[in-house]
C-alpha cells in the first residue's frame, strides 16, 4: 500500500539529553546534530522541552545557537509547556530567534497544567497559582503577541528612550507558523479553530479508540474537517523511527533492548486519561517504510518529526539520522533538500 501524500517535508525531533554533571557535553551534541540534519538535506530540527529534567530546558536559547551555525534547515519547538511561560515574554523571545534564523522558526506549543504542578507551583507562580488559566487563551495571547497586537498601551518617547506598542522585534509571518501539539479531541478541535498547524506525536489519548494508528487518523481528520483551511491544513506526525540499515550489531540490540522495553505500554491505554503510545519502529528502512504506508494516519500527512529515542549516544544518532535520510526517506517519496 503507497501513500496518497508522497512525503514532502521531513524533520526528526530530539529531547537533547545531557549528563547533569557535564550539560555542555549534551548541549553541544544537540546542536551538532542539526547541523548534520542539514547536511543530510532534512527539512526541519525540532527539539523538545523537558523541565527540572535532564533534557533541554531553554530550546529558544538552543535555537539562538542553531541560526548561526545552519543556513537553511527550519528550526522548531516540539512543543514549548504554555503553562510555564508568559506568553509576552515568549513572543518577545520567539521573534529575536526568528529574526536570527531569517525566518525559519516554526514554533509549537501546548496548553494545560504544567507537569507535577502541585510540585512546583509555588516556584513558578508565588502569588498567583490557583489564580493562572492554564486554557487554550494562553495560546491565543501568545498569537496577538506574535501577530503584532498591542502589548502596551504607552507608545512614544520618553527622554531619550523610544517605546512601542507591540512586541519588538516584530517578525512578519511568525504567528502564521505556529504549531499545536495534540493528544486529545478537544485540543485538536481548538487548535483547527484557532488557525493552528497540528503537530500529532507517538502518545494521543484513546477517547474514541483502543488503537493508536486510528485514534490518530481520526484526529487528523477531524483537524482537517474543522480547519479553515480544511485539506490544506498543516499537519505533522512523529513517530519513534529507528532503521538499523548501518548500524553495527551493538548498536541494533541495544535499538531492539529499548523498543522491547517500551512495548508493554503500547498494548492497552494508560491510566484514568487512557493514553495511547505507538510502538517504536525498529528494523531495516524497507520494511518501515512498508508500515508506514499501511499507517492510516501516515497516508494523511506530508511532513513527519521523526523522534530520536531519548536514551542513545550521538554516534547512534548519526547513524539513525543518516539512514532516515538516505534510506528510509526516498523510500517514503522524499528527495533531500539542496545544500
Amino acid at each position: 500500500m503507497t501513500s496518497d501524500r508522497p512525503l514532502t517535508r521531513l524533520g526528526f525531533l530530539t529531547i537533547g539529553l545531557f549528563d547533569e554533571h557535564d550539560p555542555a557535553t549534551g548541549h553541544e551534541n544537540t546542536l551538532r546534530t542539526i547541523e548534520l540534519g542539514e547536511r543530510l538535506g532534512f527539512d526541519s530540527a525540532w527539539i523538545r522541552q523537558r523541565h527540572l529534567q535532564h533534557g533541554i530546558s531553554s530550546p529558544v536559547a538552543v535555537l539562538a545557537a542553531a541560526t548561526q551555525r545552519t543556513t537553511r534547515i527550519r528550526l522548531g519547538t516540539a512543543v514549548i509547556p504554555l503553562g510555564l511561560e508568559n506568553p509576552l515574554r515568549l513572543a518577545e523571545d520567539l521573534a529575536t530567534v526568528d529574526v536570527l534564523s531569517g525566518g525559519r522558526l516554526d514554533p509549537g506549543v501546548s496548553v494545560g497544567p504544567p507537569t507535577h504542578y502541585d510540585h512546583i507551583k509555588h516556584s513558578l507562580y508565588p502569588d498567583t497559582a490557583d489564580q493562572e488559566d492554564f486554557t487554550h487563551e494562553r495560546v491565543a495571547r501568545l498569537l496577538r503577541f506574535l501577530a503584532g497586537e498591542p502589548a502596551s498601551t504607552f507608545t512614544g518617547t520618553e527622554g531619550i528612550e523610544t517605546y512601542s506598542a507591540r512586541v519588538q522585534p516584530h517578525s512578519p509571518g511568525l504567528a502564521g507558523r505556529l504549531w499545536y501539539g495534540a493528544a486529545g479531541l478537544s485540543s485538536v478541535t481548538r487548535a483547527a479553530e484557532q488557525g493552528l498547524h497540528l503537530l500529532s506525536s507517538n502518545v494521543v489519548r484513546g477517547e474514541e479508540d483502543d488503537d493508536f494508528a486510528r485514534v490518530q487518523a481520526s484526529h487528523i481528520r477531524r483537524f482537517r474537517k474543522i480547519h479553515p483551511l480544511g485539506e490544506r491544513a498543516r499537519v505533522s506526525q512523529g513517530l519513534v523511527v529507528i532503521p538499523t540499515d548501518g548500524a553495527t550489531a551493538e548498536q541494533k540490540a541495544k535499538y531492539r533492548a529499548y523498543a522491547d522495553a517500551r512495548l508493554p505500554r503500547t498494548r492497552e491505554p494508560q491510566g484514568p486519561a487512557r493514553i495511547l503510545f505507538a510502538p517504536d519502529l525498529v528494523g531495516p528502512a524497507e520494511q518501515i517504510a512498508e508500515h508506514l504506508h499501511a499507517d492510516p494516519a501516515f497516508q494523511q500527512v506530508q511532513e513527519v518529526a521523526f523522534a530520536l529515542p531519548f536514551t542513545f549516544d550521538h554516534e547512534d544518532y548519526a547513524q539513525i539520522l543518516t539512514d532516515i535520510a538516505r534510506r528510509l526517506a526516498p523510500l517514503l517519496g522524499w528527495r533531500p533538500a539542496r545544500t
